[in-house]
């Protein structure tokens, strides 16, 4: 059980809460945001409450690809899979790409050069500096990947050391130097109901979203766990109610030591690209504060890419099992002939990942988001309410609580946070290429095979 919620939550807490906390303000205009936060571990709960239902009755390795196909009869349960696969192959290197990007916005407090220069290409895209550094850092782990260095157990205990480090260093720094009322200064009519407050919220609870998952990953290690009818549900509940209490500290200790006025003034702001280093420099002021804030970076950076380093790891395995499985592009499942990993998807999601390192943090964090929900966490919550009607005898060593409500409730929170937010038509036609793609690469794969058969 130990070793179950440590892996969650050291899934759940990389770097996103130290990147993330201007975004979620700025959705919201003020520190009215924290209710993003705690809606957004309202929608974890129950989104948990089916993953802990599923890996308790199907504790097989790989999760959501061994549940789309056994809860969905034949055909389409294969083509839910190959789906689920085929949009890891974006939104994987979308994760990625995000770490990178806040690793490279903690450089640029250590080296300021690295954010000027900036060039734009249209209205999306850009280049400079930071960006060559997040490219480096994609590039970096695939090399030390290639080389087979895949040794988790030493970076898992940096990367938790590291990351809890920070956490109790903000917590402490908060009570020796913050004012907790400024947390809660709010501005004028915070909380009136009007589509700006509620188009707002929407963003808030997707960058929450997006800080919270990780809490699901026990399931995709279902076969390896001991006595996964009781650990599974219990290590999804308990990495939520941890981490959703650690959040919601490291936001208040931020927001009194840092006036959260100043963090709204300007997107090109040093705090809105390495926050917790610029809250280390104002709480121990002129004489050390800059030390302080450095060593913050250093520490953030760590962190990030040490998580880069895992993702990468973790999800180049997937593409591969299905790949060897006949159920995705036969490329994928190739060894590298003398190190014995697979390689070419590795460097897919390599060369993805540098890709979209082009593109700013937060709209690598909506494209991931929306993309996983349509294309995965939709798939599942219809599939649970389905599964309880067509295997009514089905074993089901854990019963998600207040059934329907737990799916009922996540399906909508999930599709307000897709549809409402202001802008969000950009990230669902997205979504709708990756459909359209997969559906015309698994029904075409599908005629080549049969053709192949009746030659």
């Amino acid at each position: 059980m130990r070793s179950a919620v440590a892996l969650n939550m050291l899934d759940m807490i990389g770097v996103g809460p130290f990147i993330t906390l201007p975004l979620i303000l700025s959705a919201m205009g003020g520190p009215q945001a924290m209710l993003g936060w705690i809606l957004g571990a309202l929608l974890a709960l129950c989104d948990g409450l089916v993953w802990a239902e599923l890996g308790a009755a199907m504790p097989e390795a790989g999760g959501s690809y061994q549940f789309l196909r056994r809860i969905y009869p034949g055909r389409l349960g294969r083509f839910l899979a190959f789906l689920f696969v085929f949009q890891l192959t974006f939104s994987a290197p979308l994760s990625v790409a995000s770490g990178c990007i806040g690793l490279s916005q903690y450089a640029t407090y250590l080296v300021p050069a690295l954010g000027g220069h900036t060039v734009h290409v249209g209205s999306r895209i850009t280049a400079g500096p930071g960006t060559a550094l997040a490219i480096g850092a994609v590039v970096l782990a695939v090399v030390l990947l290639y080389r087979n260095l895949a040794n988790l157990k030493a970076l898992s205990l940096v990367l938790w050391t590291t990351v809890l480090a920070t956490i109790a260093w903000v917590l402490a720094t908060a009570l020796l130097h913050g004012h907790l009322a400024q947390a809660f200064t709010l501005p004028p009519d915070a909380f009136r109901p009007s589509p700006a407050f509620f188009s707002g919220l929407a963003s808030a609870m997707l960058i929450a979203t997006y800080d919270f998952w990780g809490y699901y990953n026990i399931t995709f290690l279902g076969a390896e766990v001991k006595d996964p009818a009781r650990t599974i549900p219990r290590a999804i509940l308990i990495s939520i109610g941890c981490v959703g209490v650690l959040y919601l500290l490291l936001n208040v200790a931020v927001l009194a030591v840092l006036p959260w006025q100043p963090l709204l003034s300007a997107q090109n702001l040093d705090a809105r690209r390495a926050l917790i280093s610029v809250f280390m420099q104002t709480a121990y002021g002129p004489r050390y504060g800059h030390l302080m804030g450095e060593i913050a970076a250093v520490f953030v950076m760590i962190t990030a890419f040490a998580s880069v380093f895992s993702l990468l790891l973790g999800y180049s395995r997937i593409p591969y099992a299905a790949a060897r499985d006949g159920s995705f592009f036969r490329a994928f499942g190739k060894l590298h002939p003398r190190r014995g990993f697979p390689y070419v998807s590795l460097l897919y999601l390599g060369v993805a990942a540098s890709l979209f390192c082009f593109f700013s943090l937060g709209e690598v964090i909506a494209a991931l988001v929306v993309i996983r929900i349509l294309l995965q966490f939709v798939m599942q919550h219809v599939g649970v309410l389905y599964l309880r009607r067509s295997q009514p005898g089905l074993p089901r060593p854990f019963r998600l609580w207040l059934y329907p409500a737990p799916p009922l409730l996540a399906l909508a929170g999930f599709l307000y946070i897709v549809f409402k937010r202001a802008g969000s038509g950009r990230e669902v036609a997205m979504a709708a290429v990756v459909v359209a793609l997969g559906t015309a690469v698994f029904f075409l794969s599908g005629r080549a095979s049969r053709s192949g058969h009746s030659g």
